[in-house]
């Protein structure tokens, strides 16, 4: 209910009951006052008879009370007035008029009681007064009762039923309390227009505030509220005036802040306060990303964080990550669909073997289907009714990786409501992803041979226990070939340094040709090689070996002097096989690649326990 109508029936209420109350006291007031002014009345007529009587009885014309008493009855507002004989006179001077006995038990109650008593009928539907009015002997006076009558001092001798009109004190009584509560009423409605006037400017600025509270939790701070008074009401209207219009200013600049720091176009029609809360805590979020992010250990736990960024907190199920190789002309696929492990889908395969063929990769430019559905001829979703949008990562001012969503048509304009929120977290992740590929490019600098690209001892150090227990785990067996490439030394002796290292570039080349690309090739040290074959079985290795031996012997080596042939010995121990530890393992291989050497060299030669002659001294 408003406020000005709960003033409205406040006001109403009160003017009501003061009537009320005002109408029933003044009824009863006059009421009341009639009932005195009747007594009264009647016993002013009382006296007249009483002294009437009086002097009839001394000058002897007590027998001609009767017309006195008609002509009395006559007098306005007086109906009757009849006299009532005691026992006491009758017994004095014998029964008088009929008209003279009691007729009814008020009668006969007086004369018992000698007291007075009064009632209000109804006559003919007007209120009439009756007042029966004892007369007693008494003494005092002159002439007295006691001189005519012989009863003792108090006796009733009758009494006389007066009865009055009072209709037309009623009638004056109502006028009365009609004019009274006439002005009343009109009193109580001129505060009625009063309270409303007077309430008008607080109602309507109530109104006017409310409606700008509701305005402003919809996001709009526009709505003003119109300022009716002079006073705190007038001075409330200019203070919410002015904090709407502070809140429409600050909110607007920190909107347009935030949506240049996310390059977005902010909605003019939109809920400024909604959007500009929605536009921070995309900001915060991505703030929180990058710090969850930097504390990641490798840029493969990154791309995971940020696959699972796009399909939960932007709910695009369909997606695909890629990262540009170092050479800049490959790309590979780092995740699809929240899949690591999955191979390139929504693209084709293609641009995984020739970057360029990316277009996001070759521009460096955002590049959206949803507008130009035929801008990117690489896009193969399978489905016509799918559109994607393509981010590049740059990292040192290249491609360094490209974020790929695949949506269906009518989600197109949501997605691009999230694309700058989206970039928010691609510019945050750029640098620490760029920052863990240079980590990880040291990492494998120093865990490879810079000269032959192998992987040399200290990966073999750093990595060879977590291969151990995976071949424990899965019951396998680890087969460990030691290689030395014979009269290696002559080489350099012969054709210098340069051609020594041809050779050792040459046979790396053979040796990773020769094993499968799970197994690990490992430059031992100078022209001694480590190979360490995965899931073999029995003399599997032998095999391997000696394939190795001979695609080794077959090399030829072209130097600006010379065209080298080549050999190499081997030797093989398999893990847990030969030995319960695999560095032990990793001993008897070097053992028999001894006794390759001793025999002849050229040649493959696979452990066996006789030829470990030191197991004491190791």
């Amino acid at each position: 209910m408003r406020l000005n109508t709960k003033v409205t029936l406040f006001a109403a209420g009160i003017t009501v009951a003061m009537v009320a109350i005002l109408t029933a006291v003044s009824l009863l007031s006059f009421r009341q006052f009639s009932i005195s002014a009747a007594r009264e009345h009647s016993r002013s007529v009382a006296e007249v008879v009483r002294v009437h009587l009086t002097e009839a009885m001394i000058n002897g014309t007590i027998d001609r009370r009767d017309g006195f008493l008609k002509r009395l009855a006559e007098v306005e507002g007086l109906e009757s007035a009849r006299l009532v004989r005691s026992p006491a006179l009758d017994e004095q001077y014998g029964a008088g008029m009929e008209s003279e006995q009691a007729r009814d038990a008020i009668e006969l109650e007086v004369l018992a009681s000698g007291a007075e008593r009064f009632e209000l009928v109804t006559k003919g539907g007007e209120p009439v007064f009756r007042n029966t009015i004892p007369f007693r002997a008494t003494s005092a006076g002159a002439p007295n009762c006691l001189q005519c009558h012989q009863v003792p001092e108090g006796a009733v001798l009758g009494a006389i039923s007066i009865t009055l009109s009072i209709a037309g004190m009623k009638k004056s009584a109502l006028l009365t309390v009609g004019a009274m509560v006439a002005a009343v009423a009109l009193f109580g409605l001129l505060t009625v227009l009063v309270f409303r006037r007077l309430t008008f400017p607080l109602t309507a600025t109530a109104r006017d505030v409310q409606h700008a509270v509701a305005e402003a939790v919809e996001g709009c701070f526009r709505t003003r509220v119109e300022s009716r008074t002079n006073d705190e009401i007038g001075q409330i209207a200019e203070d919410i005036n002015r904090l709407t219009k502070h809140l429409q200013q600050g909110l607007t600049t920190i909107r347009d802040n935030v949506a240049r720091l996310v390059r977005a176009t902010p909605g003019e029609g939109t809920n400024l306060l909604t959007s500009t809360t929605n536009m921070v805590e995309g900001l915060i979020n991505a703030a929180q990303f990058k710090q969850s992010i930097e504390e990641d250990e490798t840029r493969h736990e990154v791309y995971s964080r940020l696959a699972r960024v796009i399909g939960e907190v932007f709910r695009v199920p369909r997606y695909s990550i890629y990262e540009v190789a170092a050479s800049k002309n490959r790309i590979s696929t780092v995740n699809v669909d929240g899949d690591p492990d999955r191979e390139c889908h929504w693209c084709d395969p293609q641009i995984l073997i020739r970057a360029e063929t990316c277009r996001a990769r070759r521009t460096g430019h955002t590049i959206d289907s949803l507008d130009n559905p035929l801008i990117c001829n690489a896009f193969r979703p399978g489905d016509e009714s799918l559109q994607h949008v393509c981010l590049p990562i740059i990292q040192s001012g290249s491609v360094g990786s490209v974020v790929q969503l695949v949506v269906a048509a009518e989600e197109g304009e949501r997605l691009k409501e999230c694309l700058p929120f989206l970039n928010a977290y691609l510019r945050e992740a750029a640098p620490v992803i760029e920052a863990k590929r240079l980590m990880d490019t040291l990492r494998e600098s120093n865990l490879r041979d810079a000269m032959t690209g192998l992987h040399n001892r200290r990966f073999m150090e750093e990595y060879m226990d977590t291969l151990v227990a995976s071949a424990q785990r899965r019951h396998t067996q680890l087969s460990v070939l030691m290689l030395d490439l014979d009269f290696f030394k002559q080489v350099n002796d012969t054709h210098g340094h340069d051609a020594g290292d041809t050779v050792l570039k040459a046979l790396a080349g053979v040796l990773r040709q020769s094993v499968r690309a799970s197994d690990l090739v490992i430059r031992y040290g100078g022209e001694e090689f480590l190979i360490v074959l995965q899931d073999t079985r029995e003399r599997s290795a032998d095999q391997v070996a000696e394939k190795i031996r001979a695609n080794v012997e077959a090399m030829k080596i072209r130097l600006p002097t010379a065209v080298l042939q080549k050999t190499i010995s081997i030797g093989i121990a398999d893990f847990p096989t030969d030995s319960e530890t695999f560095w032990q393992a990793l001993k008897f291989a070097d053992v028999a690649l001894y006794k390759a050497k001793e025999q002849g060299r050229n040649r493959v030669v696979h452990f066996e326990p006789e030829m470990w002659e030191n197991a004491e001294a190791y």
